[in-house]
C-alpha cells in the first residue's frame, strides 16, 4: 500500500499545473495515501471488528482511488499529456489491492 500510494505520487509530478489536473492528481494522492494509512491503522488494532472496518476503509478509499483516476486518465488521454502505460498499470494494481483487501474482510470474517 505504501509503495502504491509512493507511485501515485510520483506518477502525479510529472503532469502540468493545469487547474483541473491538480485537482484530480491532490486527491489521487489523498485516497491512495489514505489507504495506506489506513491499512496500517488495521495492522494494529484489537478486535476483529475493528480490523475488519480498517480494511473497509481501506477498499472504500482504494476504489475512490480509482474513480480519481479513471477521471485523469480520461482527461489526460484527450490532451495527449502524462504517460497512459503507468496509468493503465496504476489501475491493474489498485483492481489487485481491492481483491486483496476483499478477501482479507472476507477471511477474517
Amino acid at each position: 500500500m505504501v509503495r502504491f500510494a509512493g507511485e501515485c505520487i510520483f506518477f502525479t509530478r510529472q503532469l502540468n499545473r493545469l487547474f483541473e489536473n491538480e485537482y484530480y492528481k491532490n486527491q489521487l494522492i489523498r485516497s491512495s495515501a489514505s489507504a495506506s494509512l489506513n491499512f496500517g491503522e488495521a495492522q494494529c488494532t484489537i478486535s476483529d471488528k475493528d480490523f475488519i472496518f480498517k480494511v473497509s476503509l481501506v477498499v472504500k478509499e482504494l476504489k475512490e482511488s480509482i474513480n480519481w483516476l479513471k477521471i485523469l486518465d480520461y482527461i489526460l488521454d484527450y490532451i495527449k499529456e502524462g504517460d497512459a502505460e503507468k496509468r493503465n498499470l496504476l489501475l491493474i494494481e489498485l483492481e489487485e489491492l481491492i481483491a486483496i483487501s476483499s478477501k482479507i474482510i472476507i477471511n477474517k470474517k
